[in-house]
């Protein structure tokens, strides 16, 4: 459905993330946040939040303990998701295709686990008294544990504050152009850079955030997409016979997850005496798993398999050609009133049946963005 716009419109842009704990006292709650998910943890609930009590307080003292004291006991995430909301206000703001007719924009950030969640921010965006709403996700490729799971507790939000306003979402973008050529400019820095330092063709790691095998086998595109993406990065990044492959990293748990790991590629790359460029092709903006997981563990994992370079390259964050996709979508997404992928009424393959528009379209959520008329 597209209408017409009116003058003034008030366009609340929503940017959704993961969110993370902002002091020490806060990491135990958010990861009970966190495995109390039931597309995390996809068990009956009284199963469910004993063993999210039992992992966060573990992992609290142990593991995400331990990460988030390197970054001073918090995340870095709201700051730079803030960051970005900013950028992309002032893009929208300053692009006469919409303003000039009197349109205002205000970006809000929805963190799923941490604060701001969805109930304060839909009473900031009731406060501020928008007329239509717009949402993009902070993760590029689609997955159920992510931008679902975030869309999920957005609506139930928005139903239980009464709010019934215009809205569309871009369930993924995975091969947007902004994207695609920010990650492939950061690569090529730090690809230049190991030449440089005397070392001969580089491979380029993709790493992005693992899931458990089963939630593909499900039918969640996440690996699917993150594919698509590695090869529209590396197609952009225009070098002869590059060499790349996907690995994944942050596994949690005893399941079988998606491979190969970051730990795999290490040893490949280090058994074929080749440097590496690892770049986080499934996260937008610098926390824990990169500044940690990335720049600290897997570092010190390379040089101990004896690997010849290791170089990282930083995510797309405030970039211009980033900020300037992300505010494409939202102009191309204005007057719509659907979940949809970049492209507009393209989905997944058949064969991914939890396709964030097949979801929805079929009326399958709890709080679907668009219901259904009755006929």
């Amino acid at each position: 459905m597209v209408q017409t716009k009116k003058k003034n419109e008030k366009v609340a842009v929503i940017l959704f993330n993961l969110g993370g704990p902002d002091g020490k006292n806060a990491i135990e709650p958010f990861l009970m946040n966190f495995f109390m998910d039931k597309n995390i943890i996809r068990l009956p609930l009284p199963v469910r939040y004993l063993l999210a009590s039992f992992i966060a307080k573990k992992r609290s003292k142990r593991e995400a303990g331990e990460s988030y004291g390197e970054l001073g006991d918090k995340s870095p995430l709201l700051d730079n998701t803030n960051a970005q909301a900013r950028a992309l206000e002032k893009a929208l703001s300053d692009d006469s295709r919409e303003t000039d007719g009197g349109v205002i924009f205000k970006t809000f950030v929805a963190m799923r686990y941490w604060h701001p969640m969805s109930p304060q921010v839909v009473r900031d965006v009731r406060e501020w008294g928008a007329d239509r709403i717009v949402i993009i996700p902070m993760y590029p490729q689609f997955s159920t544990t992510t931008t679902w799971s975030s869309l999920e507790v957005w609506n139930k939000a928005m139903h239980q504050a009464g709010m019934n306003l215009p809205t569309s979402m871009v369930c993924c973008y995975h091969e947007n152009e902004g994207f695609i050529k920010a990650s492939a400019e950061n690569i090529k820095s730090e690809y230049e850079k190991a030449i440089v330092d005397g070392y001969d063709k580089p491979r380029v790691l993709f790493s992005a955030h693992g899931l458990p095998e089963s939630i593909i086998k499900d039918g969640d595109p996440y690996q699917w997409q993150c594919e698509q993406t590695a090869e529209a990065i590396a197609k952009a990044i225009n070098i002869t016979d590059l060499d790349w492959q996907i690995c994944y990293q942050s596994r949690v748990g005893p399941k079988k997850w998606i491979g190969p790991s970051v730990d795999e590629a290490l040893e490949k790359a280090a058994a074929d005496k080749k440097a590496v460029v690892i770049y986080p092709h499934a996260f937008t903006q610098e926390h824990v798993e990169t500044l940690v997981e990335l720049d600290i563990e897997y570092r010190d994992e390379a040089e101990k398999m004896g690997q010849r370079g290791y170089y990282r390259a930083k995510t797309v964050g405030t970039q211009v050609s980033f900020i300037d996709g992300l505010a494409d979508l939202v102009f191309k997404h204005l007057r719509r009133e659907k979940v949809e992928a970049e492209g507009y009424n393209r989905p997944c393959p058949s064969q991914f049946n939890q396709c964030c528009m097949r979801i929805n379209d079929q009326g399958l959520a709890d709080f679907p963005l668009v219901k259904k008329k009755a006929a």
